[in-house]
């Protein structure tokens, strides 16, 4: 979510939760967020901290799973509140581990996976959370394709944030070029609508930059035709 920080900032970002600030954790979130807050001694824990790369072995303070923008909103705000670095985690395929912070938070956003298919425009509208099967199982029946990755398994945000190359690159460009329009959480928990004619300097940059300039809650791409006429 941000760059590295300076040496000035570092003191001020908390590398573990405790279970005092998960119970202060817990009850600022207890007004609103619907999604799933899961700790260290919570039945799931180790299945939820699994990710693709088996020699990853992280053990964050605390995952909080979203199932709407307005709860990463509640989690950015939450990580802010309390001086934390969140590690943001899609499909969990990152090979260096990133998606899950060792002791600290980790918003994974596993259970927003809704596609909505403008067939009529050709606009394709995936949740943060999708993986590339979820939009290749909605676009299909439409023939229908968004320029993406090769495995099924592959999180959508992290593939198109950092360009995204699979089977229709070499036709029709990176996934990153199929961008219309993203709805983005910052870090200071106002959420943007990111296009060419809004915030354009920050399209530009989310556009194969990666995953540091917030958390996309909502991609809205350009579809291709694709499959028997």
């Amino acid at each position: 979510m941000s760059s590295t920080p300076s040496s000035d900032a570092t003191a001020t970002v908390r590398a573990d939760i405790d279970e005092a600030m998960r119970l202060r954790i817990a009850e600022q979130l207890a007004a609103g967020f619907k999604g799933d807050s899961i700790a260290p001694d919570d039945a799931g824990y180790d299945q939820a901290r699994a990710v693709w790369n088996a020699m990853i072995d992280k053990r964050p303070g605390l995952i909080l799973r979203p199932t709407s923008t307005a709860d990463v909103v509640a989690a950015v705000n939450v990580a802010r509140e309390h001086g934390l670095r969140p590690a943001v985690r899609c499909g969990g395929h990152s090979v260096s581990g990133k998606a899950m912070s060792d002791g600290g938070l980790t918003i994974d956003l596993g259970l927003m996976r809704e596609v909505t298919v403008d067939a009529e425009r050709r606009l394709v509208h995936v949740s943060g959370g999708c993986r590339l099967g979820d939009v290749d199982a909605a676009t299909a029946p439409h023939g229908l394709v968004v320029p993406a990755g090769i495995m099924s398994e592959t999180g959508v945000g992290g593939l198109a944030l950092g360009g995204g190359i699979g089977w229709f690159s070499r036709k029709h460009g990176l996934t990153c070029d199929q961008f219309v329009s993203l709805e983005v959480v910052l870090a200071s928990g106002e959420t943007i609508e990111v296009s060419a004619d809004e915030h354009p300097d920050l399209f530009w940059a989310i556009r194969g930059g990666g995953g540091n300039f917030g958390i996309v809650t909502r991609f809205t791409f350009r579809a291709y035709r694709f499959g028997p006429s």
